[in-house]
């Protein structure tokens, strides 16, 4: 009640000139008397002795807590160094402590308090002599434009206010940092070991011990131990090795050695690097799974359909780098996202892994050899007329390398029909008549040819 009596005395000193009522006296007059002229001085019963005066604007807006919420402030603001705006701050918090709890002064207060802070910020952390580009130990780093988006510095572990500090970001390995820790990066970046040496640990987590690290983390070798004094020993499952709890966030990754050796795609815990290199080297085929592991194969059925696919893909590429009509198609650039595989049925990436496992790769690979099929069978007369009459049986239908009830010749890529190959013989006979022809070629002539 009593801060009630102080806001209705307060609004009576700041009267609208525009308001013609007089004021609450005016109803209590009768029809005939005369209004008495009360200033606004008068109208006000007395203070009491200690209190703050309302009528007078002076020390509300020194720190600028005007009812106006929509125009620049003008009071503290003018402060041009940090220590006016420590002292402005100082004095703000002071102001917020003596207003009464959950009021519209002291949230207007609290408004104030926050531009002023974000103003201290501006000059702690200038931007606008900032470069647009730093390279730094193989890293391009970009001036971030984004004010609303909230992140974290990779180098400092605090986060990155957008709204009111410059932050940068790596173009090779999405590295973000404040641009006051930009000099105190000391780790290369991360894409330059992608170019130059593309390749996994596919050992599963190989531990050497926190002893070959002479106790120090992996990265930024400070003191480390399992105790966590003086910091944290934290492991990274693909690297094996120990980093502090700066250069290891407790980030998840699916470990590339698990997978190829035990199709365990359960995510672990990794360290930073590992992460971004793990993520930058997710598409990169990589992976000669017949060589690392030719068994998985036989454990693993939807393998061996991308495989069978992945061939019969391979066996329509002429067919489209002939055909006219496939090359105003672009037909092989529904494959524009996994180039391998019209390159080879051998190499795979993490991301072709993590797609045969979900589900996702057969069904897409399906579709593409459907749509692939179709121009070559049915809708091109130029790829028709390149198919084959199987030369043993010649009957059937015209047959091309890669339906399933074929078999192609490995020397001469001649297509009959399966039956029909393994019936008569494991010889091709478009082989065994090219070898007769050579051999009457290069045979010797008699004496009746020399004579």
């Amino acid at each position: 009640m009593e801060y009630d009596e102080k806001l209705a005395r307060f609004r009576q000193a700041h009267l609208n000139p525009f308001n013609k009522q007089s004021g609450p006296r005016q109803h209590e007059q009768g029809p005939g008397e005369e209004a008495p002229d009360v200033t606004p001085e008068e109208a006000l019963p007395e203070l009491p002795p200690g209190e703050p005066e309302f009528r007078c604007p002076e020390r509300v807006m020194d720190l600028g807590l005007s009812e106006d919420h929509f125009s620049r402030p003008v009071g503290l603001f003018l402060a041009s160094d940090v220590q006016q705006l420590r002292q402005a701050i100082e004095e703000c918090k002071q102001v917020i402590l003596e207003l009464p709890e959950q009021s519209e002064k002291q949230k207007d207060a609290v408004v104030r308090l926050i531009h002023l802070r974000l103003k201290l910020q501006e000059l702690k952390d200038p931007n606008e002599d900032e470069p647009n580009i730093r390279v730094l130990l193989e890293h391009r780093f970009y001036k971030e434009k984004s004010k609303s988006v909230k992140q974290t510095c990779d180098k400092c572990n605090t986060i990155i206010w957008g709204l009111i500090q410059t932050w940068y970001t790596c173009t090779g390995c999405y590295y973000r940092c404040h641009s006051k820790c930009l000099n105190l990066i000391s780790k290369p970046c991360v894409s330059s070991k992608v170019s130059h040496q593309a390749e996994y640990e596919l050992n599963i987590c190989p531990e050497t011990g926190l002893d070959s690290q002479d106790y120090r983390c992996a990265e930024c070798r400070a003191p480390i131990s399992l105790r966590g004094v003086p910091s944290e020993a934290r492991q990274c499952d693909y690297t094996g090795q120990y980093y502090c709890s700066h250069c290891h966030w407790n980030d998840l990754a699916v470990i590339p050695a698990r997978v190829v050796h035990n199709w365990d795609f359960e995510p672990r815990k990794v360290s930073r690097c590992s992460m971004r290199y793990l993520a930058l080297m997710v598409s990169r085929p990589v992976l000669r799974l017949r060589e690392i592991n030719p068994l998985l194969f036989n454990y693993v059925e939807e393998l061996v359909e991308i495989r069978k696919l992945r061939q019969d893909i391979l066996l329509m590429k002429p067919y489209f780098i002939t055909c006219r009509e496939a090359m105003e198609a672009r037909l092989l650039l529904q494959l524009q996202d996994r180039q391998h595989f019209v390159e080879n049925d051998e190499m795979y990436s993490v991301q072709d892994l993590l797609d045969v496992h979900a589900g996702r790769l057969g069904c897409s690979l399906t579709e593409i050899h459907t749509l692939f099929a179709k121009h070559i069978k049915l809708d091109c007369e130029r790829c028709q007329a390149k198919g084959f009459v199987c030369e043993l049986c010649r009957e059937g239908d015209v047959l091309f390398p890669f339906d399933s009830h074929t078999s192609v010749c490995t020397d001469c890529s001649a297509v009959f029909h399966r039956d029909c190959y393994y019936d008569n013989s494991t010889t091709c006979p478009k082989c065994a008549r090219l070898s007769l022809r050579k051999q009457s070629l290069f045979q010797e002539p008699g004496p009746d040819v020399e004579a």
